[in-house]
């Protein structure tokens, strides 16, 4: 039967040199992307999902890792010559729910996690919010609306008809837990697994509840409102701790994560806390000076263009950037300034600019003749 298993570095997708932070990084996003919780009702995920953590539990113990390398499956199969040491897969942790909680901690969208004492962590949510660029350097509140289960009021979240209570599991007595006895040439095994018919939780429902349908809990919108601090960017993320999923068996609640979108602004650009905004300026504007309009977060200001400023030139506005998010005053604006150059002049208006050029003679620019002096010596001309 193990022959038939695929190579467990092939299910995390990663080499046989992989260092231990390689195998746990692989293992985290794909645990997370085939999650039960992320992919209900799919079988596929599921098993792929068990897949990968029995190639972590054994990819991640150094010992259990030096005899998959050396004797393949056989060296870590139960029922083989290396074994797990009698234990059965990867059921040594507690099931998939304590291997998600102990390298994911209580984080991980839609993820739950169960206690030793049965407790279950609610799932956690993940909502997105669009906001203006404005809102993201001054902050904002806002209202959503979001889908998340409530506990049954009618049952109290038992899932049983009201004056009925779930009933013992026949099939584990309660454990939520069935073990197999296994004899091997090295002794008996004991492999324990998760009951089959209460799904480990000790007890079934047979008259389950009309208005939640046996689960304890149903689907109800609920509308929050999430206070978006200044400075924000855009993909970051807001937790709401207990905002989630209700938990099971008294567990605490998941939390809500709110991921953050920035719309574009259509003159603004953003680099880290400061905002750079390009102006197009006249020749005329550029070569005499001039006193012109800058937009800001803030509003307009009137900024002095001192006379010969060059395209490309930068200038900046102190504390007319974005807010820092730990507090720290504001960023800076930085305002490029583009020179115009006009098209479809006239025959009068190319006749005052070769007027120009003439009594401005070649000397007169510095940047140009500093460039082919250069390019003289440069090709030897």
């Amino acid at each position: 039967m193990a022959a038939n298993k695929q190579d467990y570095y092939e299910v995390l997708g990663i080499n046989k040199s992989a260092s231990d932070n390689e195998i746990k990084k692989a293992y985290r996003v794909l645990a997370k992307k085939y999650h039960p919780d992320i992919n209900p009702e799919d079988k596929a995920a599921e098993a792929k999902f068990k897949d990968i953590n029995e190639a972590y539990e054994v990819l991640s113990d150094p010992q259990k890792r030096a005899k998959y390398d050396q004797y393949g499956h056989a060296g870590v199969d139960p029922n083989g010559f290396g074994g797990f040491g009698g234990f059965g897969g990867f059921e040594d942790f507690g099931g998939i729910g304590d291997i998600f909680e102990t390298f994911f901690g209580n984080i991980g969208f839609g993820g739950t996690s169960r206690r030793k004492d049965g407790t279950q962590k609610g799932a956690d949510l993940k909502t997105y919010v669009e906001i203006s660029f404005e809102e993201a350097a001054f902050g904002v509140e806002k209202e959503l609306s979001i889908n998340r289960l409530e506990m049954c009021e009618q049952c109290q979240g038992t899932g049983a008809k009201k004056g009925t209570q779930p009933v013992t599991c026949s099939n584990c007595k309660g454990s939520g837990q069935v073990q197999h006895h296994q004899n091997t040439p090295f002794g008996q095994f004991v492999n324990v697994k998760t009951c089959d018919n209460c799904h480990g939780e000790g007890k079934v429902i047979t008259n389950p509840c009309s208005k939640c349908q046996g689960r304890g809990k149903y689907n109800k919108s609920k509308k929050i409102k999430v206070n978006i601090p200044a400075g924000i960017d855009d993909e970051q993320i807001i937790s709401l701790r207990g905002e989630g999923n209700p938990g099971n068996k008294g567990g605490v609640p998941g939390d809500l994560y709110i991921v953050i979108s920035v719309k574009p602004h259509l003159i603004f650009n953003r680099d880290g806390f400061n905002v750079v905004c390009e102006i197009p300026i006249t020749f005329t504007q550029a070569a005499l000076g001039s006193e012109i309009e800058i937009p800001t977060l803030d509003g307009k200001v009137k900024f002095s263009i001192p006379e010969g400023t060059q395209t490309g030139t930068l200038f900046k506005l102190k504390n007319k950037g974005i807010q820092n998010l730990r507090g720290n005053g504001r960023g800076d604006q930085y305002v490029k300034i583009n020179i115009e150059v006009p098209k479809s002049l006239t025959d009068k208006q190319k006749e005052l600019l070769k007027e120009f050029a003439e009594l401005m003679g070649e000397d007169s620019y510095a940047m140009r003749k500093s460039f082919f002096d250069k390019m003289k010596d440069a090709l030897g001309m």
